[in-house]
């Protein structure tokens, strides 16, 4: 099997991560882990990051009346600190305020075709939110950006650097149609083939240095302009892998010598991440992402989250209260992985007692006190419960949540039936020899339900193949009850 990259988006720094992040991180993780035991950790590389130089991120540093570089500081801090809580086992974890960014940045605006560079004066509706430039039929009847309702968009007029996007619409279109750029789910692929075909026009790549407050990367040889936020995040990619240097290790096995090159990303950032990158990279003649992945958002109680609504949610307080496995279970079952997915406190707090209490943790519990009153311990020479296509059949094709629904319908919930049925328990006393072969089976599928759960439950996954090595009584309940 051939060497597999996978990254997140790098969420920007004006604020604390939220719930939507994690969300983004266990996804990106569960993939990873499951990559790691098929193929060996040495040929899949996992990256993650924070984008530190948009406006946005000035503004707010602003706001809160604290120097810019000490305000990044503090929140790229906080989503280091979150992939930790979480589990989250990053290889690299790059800042775009680095000097190898920075340095990777200025070599890619170097490499991009001359006549796809070129300078005018530009008056336009900007999201400071999105850190994009909208035309006035992209936004809803209040006039206002769908990503940010509520929020009025800026008229802004400024001489900036433009990329020839319009030269790569027929390019672009082939790609995506033709899965060349694979786009998952197709309703994602339709939404971005909608949008090339409609036209597409040539987007601004830098900025004024009065209106990024001289904070950013520069433009080379225009000490005026900054880089765009967008063309500088993007480029996280490859120079967390050693770009430009072609020669870089990193950047041969893991970019340029034909691997899976998968991005994660959410739902609304799926244009800069399918149809601007892919050009930018056309444009500086490199290789081009092979899988897209486009999740949806994290609604709380129904609604978008918003700091307007006051109705963010902090994953860190959900992992000091539930735990990291808990929390990770609910964001990769509960949470379709192509669709939006809504976050109650009362859901999670009923789903932690029905499927992790009273369902995988009284499994685990059954089954080894069964195990320890007959003495009986998996016989590792015999398989007594093969491996299942199904179950690799979805996470091979990114689909978490039904890999999830699989171990609880086809596995959890299949053997608590068997012990219902069969009775083992009842067996040690009137016919221990059947009970024993019962209680092996058992404990080999308690055995494989601890390996389908080593990418989404790490910590629990551990737990369940220790104790089923040599079953031993669980001094505690895997996951006590919410009262």
């Amino acid at each position: 099997m051939g060497k597999f990259y996978l990254t997140t988006t790098i969420p920007y720094v004006n604020a604390p991560p939220h719930i939507g992040h994690a969300l983004e991180f266990v996804q990106a993780d569960a993939i990873v882990r499951y990559r790691r035991l098929m193929a060996g950790r040495e040929n899949v590389r996992f990256l993650s990051g924070t984008d530190e130089n948009a406006i946005k991120n000035v503004r707010a540093a602003e706001e809160a009346g604290v120097p810019v570089g000490a305000f990044v500081e503090k929140n790229a801090a906080a989503f280091r600190e979150l992939l930790g809580a979480l589990n989250v086992e990053v290889d690299d974890f790059i800042r775009t305020t680095e000097e190898r960014h920075v340095k990777g940045v200025q070599a890619l605006w170097g490499a991009t075709k001359k006549e796809d560079l070129y300078k005018k004066t530009y008056r336009g509706l900007y999201c400071v939110g999105c850190e994009l430039f909208y035309k006035t039929e992209e936004l809803n009847e209040d006039g206002e950006c769908f990503e940010h309702p509520g929020k009025k968009l800026e008229e802004v007029e400024e001489e900036n650097y433009f990329f020839k996007l319009s030269n790569y619409e027929q390019k672009l279109r082939e790609l995506i149609e033709s899965d060349t750029v694979r786009i998952i789910p197709d309703t994602k692929k339709n939404e971005v083939l909608s949008f090339v075909r409609r036209g597409l026009e040539d987007f601004s790549v830098s900025r004024p240095v009065e209106r990024s407050k001289g904070w950013g990367v520069p433009v080379p040889g225009e000490p005026s302009q900054t880089v765009y936020v967008w063309y500088d995040a993007l480029a996280n990619y490859i120079t967390a892998l050693g770009y430009p240097d072609r020669n870089a290790t990193l950047f041969k096995e893991f970019w340029l010598d034909n691997p899976v090159r998968v991005h994660l990303l959410g739902k609304g950032v799926s244009r800069f991440h399918a149809v601007y990158w892919p050009a930018m990279l056309m444009s500086a003649g490199l290789p081009l992402p092979t899988v897209e992945l486009i999740h949806g958002y994290v609604t709380v109680d129904g609604q978008k989250m918003s700091k307007t609504t006051g109705n963010i949610v902090d994953p860190m307080e959900l992992v000091k209260k539930y735990g990291a496995d808990a929390v990770r279970y609910y964001l990769l079952r509960e949470i379709p992985t192509f669709a939006d997915g809504d976050f109650r406190i009362k859901k999670f707090e009923a789903s932690y007692n029905t499927h992790l209490a009273n369902g995988l943790g009284n499994l685990v519990n059954r089954i080894i006190k069964m195990a320890v009153l007959g003495n009986v311990k998996l016989n590792t020479g015999k398989s007594v419960f093969p491996k299942t296509s199904e179950y690799d059949e979805y996470m091979q094709g990114y689909e978490i949540q039904k890999a999830a629904d699989y171990i609880w319908r086809a596995a959890i919930s299949f053997c608590d039936g068997h012990i219902q049925g069969r009775e083992p328990f009842k067996l040690l006393k009137t016919d221990p020899e059947k009970a024993r072969e019962e209680i092996e089976w058992l404990l080999g599928h308690l055995k494989r339900i601890g390996e389908m759960l080593q990418p989404m439950m790490p910590t629990t996954s551990a737990t369940i193949l220790d104790v089923v090595k040599n079953p031993k009584e669980i001094s505690k309940p895997l996951f006590p009850r919410i009262t």
